[in-house]
């Protein structure tokens, strides 16, 4: 009978290491997978970034503008009231 106490006794204690150690590496698992479910939450519900503000594109100047249609005005592609009413709106007068 000693024999049979001692077979049961140690199927005993490896089946309840196996199921600690099972336990373990569950609680483990729920841990990794809480981070991961946490960690994809706040991504999905993280305040949006403001879009980058972009910077209006380069005009030319109205010294430049004024130029051009001087020249224009000089080549006789513009008369004097175009060329009036050009200027008129490049100043914003």
């Amino acid at each position: 009978m000693p024999g049979l106490l001692r077979g049961v006794a140690r199927t005993a204690v490896v089946a309840g290491t196996a199921t600690a150690v099972s336990n373990r590496v569950s609680r483990r698992q729920a841990s990794r997978w809480a981070e991961q479910d946490q960690a994809q939450y706040a991504e999905q519900y993280a305040e949006p970034q403001p879009a980058p503000v972009q910077p209006a594109p380069a005009t030319a100047s109205s010294i430049d503008q004024l130029k051009e249609l001087a020249e224009l005005k000089q080549q006789g592609i513009l008369t004097d009231e175009e060329f009036a009413a050009q200027k008129a709106k490049i100043l914003g007068s």
